[in-house]
């Protein structure tokens, strides 16, 4: 659970939280493939086989509920993460929910998924890709109904927008859209690369300051998308962090902070933490303002971590300046 918390923590946790339910009844779905099951995905945990359209979705994973609501599907669990979103449902996803009622929103505080809670809704399927599930975690809820994990291939809350999109997809017999969901999303990534040509092979790091300086590594989602626009991290970036989605630094590598511009998911206090550190000050990015503060508790700061389908188009509009801004 140290990853979850971890992912967690790095936004801010005064922002007011509120946990809906409604009817729960199953959303209408539309388009599915009935041809597409059944249907295997592997995970950490081995293979999950779904062998039928599932009508019921819970969401133990943080992010996955974007996909659905983009494929036309409205789970009936979320889990919170970011405290402001009503349900687990981001602001730039909430019109996809139409007449639909609210999903019951789930709260992981360190102890696990809200197992009773997850049963009593029935669900044909749950859904934890982006996530930090652990073997007992993925034992208890197999009991309740069939379970995709987070994938193998990754760390824990590694699992990039692009393919989670596409196993949702496979999970809800609806892969063609998903994967044209995907490609779209991918055009407008393409299109700010090509408008920029000075991104390419210019270096970012994305950080905060939580428990001194907390950086993404290559692994991380946020870390992704500068990558498809062209940027790339240090080379020591990886291995100062160990190889995780993220990890606090020590002063002595503060060096991984001067590169060609750096990004800051920010709270209250981020500019004063900044202004105060002489290791910081003293460093080019610094000293040129070729550094991003982006405040973290904002709609805007949220999609920075709540990289979606979904969240891109509003996300790319406000980040795609900034860098052109910052990068010389």
């Amino acid at each position: 659970m140290i990853r979850y918390l971890l992912a967690a923590c790095l936004l801010v946790l005064t922002a007011c939280g509120s946990g809906s339910s409604g009817d729960n009844a199953a959303a209408p779905q539309s388009g599915t493939n009935a041809s597409a099951f059944p249907v295997t995905i592997d995970h950490k945990f081995g293979s999950t086989t779904i062998k039928a359209e599932p009508k019921r979705v819970a969401v133990v994973g943080l992010m996955e509920q974007d996909a659905l609501l983009a494929l036309g599907i409205v789970p009936v669990a979320t889990t919170q993460w970011i405290k402001s979103f009503d349900a687990a449902i981001p602001p730039w996803s909430a019109g996809k929910l139409g007449s639909a009622p609210k999903p019951t929103m789930l709260v992981d505080d360190g102890a696990g998924p809200q197992f009773e809670k997850i049963a009593a809704l029935r669900p044909d399927v749950i859904i934890g890709l982006y996530a930090g599930l652990t073997q007992e975690n993925y034992d208890k809820l197999s009991k309740i109904a069939p379970v995709v994990a987070q994938p193998k291939e990754y760390p824990d809350y590694g699992i990039g927008w692009q393919e989670l999109t596409r196993k949702v997809g496979q999970i809800v017999g609806k892969s063609a859209e998903a994967e044209k969901l995907v490609t779209d999303s991918e055009a407008l990534i393409t299109k700010a690369r090509k408008d920029n040509p000075k991104f390419e092979g210019a270096t970012a790091v994305v950080a905060t300051t939580w428990e001194g300086y907390f950086v993404y590594g290559s692994q991380d989602p946020r870390t992704r998308l500068l990558h498809s626009l062209g940027f790339k991290s240090p080379p020591q970036l990886d291995e100062a962090i160990g190889g995780q989605f993220g990890a606090s630094i020590s002063k002595e590598r503060t060096d991984l902070l001067d590169q060609s511009v750096m990004i800051w998911l920010a709270g209250d206090q981020t500019k004063a933490i900044l202004d105060a550190d002489p290791l910081y000050t003293s460093l080019k990015v610094a000293k040129e303002k070729r550094d991003i503060l982006i405040q973290e508790s904002s709609e805007y700061g949220s999609a920075m971590s709540f990289i979606s389908v979904l969240s891109l188009p509003f996300l790319l509009e406000k980040y795609v300046p900034q860098l052109a801004a910052a990068v010389k």
